[in-house]
Formats: structure tokens, C-alpha cells, sequence
């Protein structure tokens, strides 16, 4: 029996990484179909169900280039969904600042700033595809990612879909880099002693024994854990009811490399535990010098 095929939206903000992707994704033999007019989207649809093997994995680039995104969006997905296809749909996006420093060093042309400056550009932007991020599977800021960080955050996620469960996603990271765009829900680990200050722990990770002893030693966060504990187990069957595909839940902490970190795995095994998932973890500064 041939394995049902694998399909990727891809979609998300100009100058967010999309192009980046789209070759990653052809990096794992995808057949990646980028800016099709809206009207050929049905009859990609029947290639995709017609001929799963030339066709077992696709990723769709769609975006603002369509004309009306969220349109030509709905089109593909239900052309997909009513042949027995669900894709899976990742949305790329960055902060404001960075988006116009990538357009500014690589001198394109924004595709809605035809008689606006760019900053307004991608605010319409962003007000257009404001739908199409809320039923993402995988939301991805690239703000702060390099190539081989974006590759594994892609990857990670291919092919963890399952349709009748909400995927939850958690984040650690340092507030003085930024939040994570991406964040359905953000917790704020600053209040716990900082491991920084201790000199023997200071160079290494929230992933090491020694700095996940230190701290949940702390009374404070056994604290924590209980009420975001508490929270989750109230609001997690409450957003998968909504219909929600994904939720991501973000901890920080001034670098996000000690507390937020263990925290994070914290949370992970207990949500693992209780059955909730797929859950995986992303730590983004990890690698950070």
C-alpha cells in the first residue's frame, strides 16, 4: 500500500526565511512548487493525490505574492483536505527590525511596498496573513537563527503531525536577546537565584546536573512548576477543544542558559508524562557565544 504523502505549506512573512526553507526542504528530495497561481492550486492538488510516489513529499510556498493570501491559502488546504491530505503548514517570520535590515542589505523590493515605506509594508503584511500564523502547525521566528539553527528547528518538526492532537511546543531563551515572536504563552524565570553568579556553574547549561540542581533546589521553583503546572492542565484541554494545532510556551530568563532551560525540560517531562504531545523542546541560546 503506498505511504500516504507528505505536504508542506509553507508560508509566512517576506524576508522571514521562506527562501531558506524552501531549499531545505528540496535538500530532503521535497518537490517544492513556489508562487503558483491560485488557480492551478486544484490541479497541484490532483498531482499530489493522483501520484503518490513522484509526489510523496511537496512543499507549497504560498504567500502575499498570491494576491489574496489567506484565499489562495484556504483554496490549497481544502483542495487538500477533501482528497484525504492534511498538510502540514510552518510559517516563518521575524521581528520588525530585522526584517527591514534583510531587505535594506539585500536591496529586494517588499512585494506590498509599492507607494508605502517598508515598515508600513510589513505591518499590512502582517495583517494579511494574521490567519494563516494562528492555524499554523509550526510557527518559527528567525530573527536570531543561522542557517544550521533554522535546518534543525525544520526538521525537527517535519512529519510530527497528528491531527487529532495539539501539538505543544516549549521554548527556552534570554530576555536580553528577545522575546520569541512565536509565544502563545510566556513565563518569566528571572525571579530564581541566577546560576551565572555562581563561578563553577556559570559556564555551563540548564541541561547539566549540577545547574538543574541548583536550581530547583529552590523553593521558589518547585512553586512555579506547580502553578504552571496548574495553569496548563486548565487551559491545555481548553485550547485543544478551540481547535488549536500547536501551542508554544516560552521560558525566559536573562541569557537562556540556566533557569530557563531547566524549567523548560521540566515542564517537557511532566507534559510527557501526562500524555500531552507531541512536545518537543527548543533551547535558542544554547549555542549562543
Amino acid at each position: 500500500m503506498t505511504e500516504p504523502s507528505h505536504v508542506v505549506i509553507l508560508s509566512g512573512l517576506s524576508g522571514g526565511g521562506k527562501t531558506a526553507a524552501a531549499k531545505l526542504f528540496e535538500d530532503l528530495n521535497y518537490i517544492v512548487v513556489d508562487n503558483l497561481p491560485g488557480e492551478l492550486l486544484p490541479n497541484l492538488a490532483d498531482l499530489v493525490t493522483t501520484d503518490r510516489v513522484r509526489y510523496a513529499r511537496v512543499a507549497i510556498v504560498l504567500d502575499v505574492r498570491a494576491g489574496d493570501a489567506e484565499t489562495a491559502y484556504r483554496a490549497m488546504r481544502g483542495a487538500l483536505e477533501g482528497r484525504g491530505i492534511r498538510p502540514q503548514v510552518f510559517f516563518l517570520e521575524a521581528r520588525d527590525e530585522v526584517l527591514i535590515r534583510r531587505f535594506s542589505e539585500t536591496r529586494h523590493r517588499h512585494p506590498l511596498g509599492e507607494g508605502r515605506g517598508i515598515a508600513a509594508a510589513i505591518e499590512e503584511e502582517r495583517r494579511l496573513l494574521d490567519n494563516v500564523r494562528r492555524e499554523a502547525d509550526v510557527v518559527i521566528d528567525t530573527s536570531d537563527l543561522a542557517l544550521r539553527e533554522l535546518r534543525e528547528r525544520l526538521f525537527a518538526r517535519i512529519g510530527d503531525l497528528e491531527p487529532d492532537r495539539m501539538a505543544i511546543q516549549l521554548i527556552s531563551f534570554g530576555f536580553k536577546f528577545g522575546i520569541p515572536l512565536e509565544a502563545d504563552l510566556m513565563f518569566d524565570a528571572r525571579f530564581l537565584r541566577n546560576p551565572y553568579y555562581v563561578e563553577e556553574l556559570r559556564p555551563q547549561s540548564g541541561l547539566t546536573p549540577a545547574v538543574r540542581d541548583f536550581v530547583l533546589a529552590q523553593p521558589p521553583a518547585a512553586r512555579f512548576l506547580e502553578l504552571v503546572e496548574e495553569l496548563l492542565t486548565f487551559s491545555i484541554p481548553a485550547f485543544d477543544a478551540e481547535g488549536k494545532s500547536r501551542l508554544t510556551i516560552a521560558i525566559g530568563c536573562t541569557g537562556g542558559q540556566h533557569r530557563s532551560i531547566v524549567l523548560a525540560e521540566e515542564l517537557a517531562a511532566w507534559l510527557r508524562e501526562r500524555g500531552h504531545g507531541p512536545v518537543s523542546v527548543f533551547h535558542r541560546e544554547l549555542e549562543r557565544p
